[in-house]
């Protein structure tokens, strides 16, 4: 197999029977779109929609150390997730650029599963067993170990009920557990990059098809589609949620991405990017960074990522991510600007489109907020 080929998940030739429309993604081939975008966007909103997210990296890091070692990779407090919780964090360089944003989850006493994003995963995999010299535990490329599929939406709960008798109850945001769904051995994780309510199942890859069939039928009478990654950027974008290569790079360290949060300086022992990190937090004290914001456009065009976003004639920012958002009915975007235009609010922003400034309303993220 030639290193240019995409790499196929297990899902591909249903996704293809489905007539999808598949593009490269990070080595990938994957599905973008089944029909319309719009309608997928909106089944998530309102009912359900199935998600194929098999091109994520799992690394599971085990042993008497793998704590140890994921608080000195890693920039949050992993020694302190509870089994069976999950947590939001990042793996930054020495100098505090964020090579990625990632979900922990600590799925027994000494053995934990890093996700990566698809782009970052063998980054993310070379940069921990770098850093898991001197430690007492095992860092292993888990990729081909896992498929993963993802029901969100308001009707995921009850669709994946149906199919199981795990405590879905009981299960809480960011957190995860063994299971059994439609008779197929599965980690149910309460997590998602929708802004809805929903869950994320991974499962061995010759279980896959068998329960994408299974919560096709099972979502049958409630309206759940299958939903392509177009759909799932438009959903992540209303909901304010960061994308690497878009909000997210190595040129940015998390207080420059307004989520500085995700360091924990006061955990035990030094970690990677420490020293730059805490430069960074006290810089962003005195010369407040470029804040990230949400646009709303007042007119119909669409800003794309690295459009110039201008006030009074001078550049004070750039769009990370644009598009039409189904569910506010406008275009919107996600930039960096400069402190000083980033209160919601603030009058005569535009985004240079063309050389045309087009007008745009600066708003607090996310657009979006489900009702609980």
């Amino acid at each position: 197999m030639s290193s240019t080929a995409p790499r196929l998940t297990a899902l591909d030739a249903l996704h293809r029977a489905l007539g999808a429309t598949m593009t490269d993604f990070a080595g990938w081939d994957m599905p973008l779109r089944y029909g319309s975008e719009r309608d997928e966007h909106n089944a998530v909103r309102t009912k359900a929609g199935l998600f194929d997210l098999s091109h994520m990296g799992e690394i599971t890091v085990t042993g008497p150390q793998a704590a140890a070692l994921l608080n000195f990779a890693l920039v949050g407090n992993i020694a302190s997730v509870g089994l069976g919780r999950a947590r939001y964090t990042m793996i930054c360089r020495e100098d505090g650029g964020i090579l990625d944003d990632l979900i922990v989850y600590r799925l027994a006493e000494t053995e934990y599963m890093v996700v990566a994003n698809a782009s970052n995963a063998q980054v993310v995999l070379d940069a921990l067993v770098e850093r898991s010299a001197g430690f007492d535990a095992e860092v292993r490329d888990d990729r081909d170990a896992y498929a993963l599929i993802a029901v969100q939406g308001p009707e995921s709960p009850g669709i994946l009920k149906s199919l199981t008798d795990a405590d879905l109850d009981g299960l809480k945001y960011y957190a995860g557990l063994p299971g059994t769904v439609a008779g197929v051995p599965a980690l149910i994780a309460r997590t998602g990059y929708t802004g809805e309510d929903g869950f994320e199942l991974f499962v061995k890859p010759e279980h896959a098809v068998e329960l994408w069939r299974a919560l096709t039928k099972a979502g049958e009478g409630v309206g759940l589609i299958p939903c392509g990654l177009s759909c799932r950027d438009t959903l992540r974008l209303e909901a304010g949620m960061p994308l690497y290569g878009h909000e997210l790079n190595t040129s940015l360290t998390p207080f420059d991405a307004g989520l500085g949060r995700v360091v924990k300086f006061e955990k035990e022992g030094d970690f990677v990017g420490r020293e730059a990190l805490a430069e960074a937090a006290a810089r962003a004290e005195t010369a407040p960074p470029r804040v990230l914001v949400g646009l709303i456009a007042e007119g119909r065009r669409v800003p794309r990522a690295g459009y110039a976003v201008v006030a009074d004639g001078q550049v004070i920012g750039e769009v990370t991510s644009g598009a039409p958002s189904p569910t506010l009915g406008k275009p919107i975007a996600m930039a960096y600007v400069d402190a000083a235009h980033s209160a919601p609010g603030t009058s005569g922003v535009g985004v240079d489109i063309r050389g045309s400034h087009e007008p745009y309303e600066v708003v607090a993220l996310p657009f979006y907020k489900r009702q609980k």
